[in-house]
């Protein structure tokens, strides 16, 4: 085996990139739907509550299908699946942007959650893989996830009011496929070579500590994938009803003050990285599920301009959050497997937490605006702060790694 660091090859550069701009494109496809919509209540003459319960199907497989990603990337190929996940997300989001009714526009939003699924149990994990100083590679990745998340209503609302909303789908997907053709070339000519081995492993821990962890974990991904997936599809129409003429009548001006928000707050990711390669992981994620709790009361009873720097504050301490999990997750699970633990990660924080995006369309229907989420956020934030508080203590434990610990 080399002994030089992965993360400190050529192919791991070459490698990275092309993760951290999968890893734009998965935030940012499964969102352009939030924006679309808006248009689509006027088109087709459906309500909200109807035309957003066609999102939920893609919604749920974006958290579904990152089990099967994850044990594929273990038993076959990550870089592998990293280019169906490029090539399957461009051709599904191309297909949702001619659809002609209902149905089938919810097929091409569940494919695109389908093959959307796909990064992060594959691209974290090859990422801590590659890295020495975790939080800080995981925040810097992290950047690149939230400005998919900060462009999605910005991408969609902008060519939406240039040339239809069907271009909100098909003008990216064409772009994703070309990345995809890109990454296998890269690939075809030894740029992207998969290697053994780990550039920093975790210490060992003992098995009543691991049982722990992945209880606690269980709990508090689950609350804060809800944070993130509730705050993600629902802030555009928050905006619509509470900005009043702030944002103007266009989708863009709607979508430009969701992508400031996202934009601000994925900076904060790379502060949380620092912190959680500082500080003990554990009290850097406590502390981020703590102070989300206040903010949610205030942003309940807030209308108007100063929403917007109050869900900046909210997205950014969810996402601040990310590093220390994902590190205090890699921490305790051996890199033969990491792959599929991944994958269950993220089905529990993007697959069972998007069942709680049937209250969106539930609440809007039953009380006319979106005002109930705010309370669902709060108390989801408050457990997420108990199960993070009841994580076991870091040890610093020298010179065994996690692969022999199990």
């Amino acid at each position: 085996m080399s002994r030089a660091s992965p993360s400190d090859t050529p192919t791991a550069t070459v490698a990275l990139s092309f993760a951290s701009a999968a890893h734009t494109y998965s935030h940012m496809f499964v969102l352009f739907f939030a924006t679309v919509v808006l248009v689509l209540e006027h088109q087709w003459q459906m309500t909200y509550a109807e035309l957003f319960a066609l999102s939920i199907p893609g919604a749920v497989m974006y958290g579904l299908a990152a089990l099967p990603a994850g044990w594929l990337a273990d038993r076959w190929s990550a870089a592998g699946m990293i280019a169906v996940f490029f090539i399957g997300t461009g051709l599904a989001s191309i297909l949702t942007g001619l659809a002609t009714g209902p149905w089938q526009l919810a097929a091409g939003l569940t494919a695109i959650g389908v093959f959307s699924a796909i990064y992060h149990p594959v691209g974290v994990p090859w990422l801590i893989k590659h890295s020495r100083n975790h939080g800080r590679a995981l925040g810097i990745n992290g950047v690149f996830g939230s400005a998919g998340t900060a462009i999605a209503a910005l991408v969609a609302g902008g060519l939406a009011d240039l040339w239809g909303w069907r271009a909100a789908f098909v003008v990216p997907g064409l772009l994703c496929l070309a990345t995809g053709v890109a990454f296998m070339l890269a690939m075809r000519l030894g740029y992207i070579i998969e290697g053994e081995g780990e550039a920093s492993p975790a210490p060992a821990s003992a098995a009543s500590e691991r049982r722990r962890a992945f209880t606690m974990l269980a709990i508090t991904v689950v609350c804060s994938g809800l944070i993130y997936q509730v705050t993600a599809y629902a802030l555009p129409k928050v905006f619509e009803e509470r900005l009043f003429d702030f944002a103007g009548q266009s989708l863009l001006g709607i979508g430009g003050f969701v992508s400031i928000c996202y934009l601000v707050s994925s900076l904060t990711q790379i502060l949380g990285g620092e912190l959680a390669d500082r500080f003990p992981r554990k009290a850097v994620y406590v502390a981020c599920q703590l102070l989300q709790i206040p903010i949610y009361g205030v942003a309940f009873a807030t209308f108007g301009p100063l929403l917007i720097p109050l869900a900046a504050v909210m997205v950014s301490l969810n996402l601040m959050a990310q590093p220390a999990e994902n590190s205090q997750l890699a921490r305790y699970t051996p890199l033969s497997w990491r792959g599929s633990v991944f994958g269950v990660k993220f089905l529990l924080t993007l697959g069972v937490s998007s069942i709680g995006l049937a209250l969106v369309p539930l609440i809007h229907a039953a009380t006319g605006s979106l005002d109930g989420l705010f309370v669902l956020l709060g108390l989801s934030a408050s457990i997420s702060f108990l199960a993070a508080a009841a994580l076991p203590r870091e040890r610093a434990t020298l010179g065994v790694s996690a692969e022999s610990g199990k």
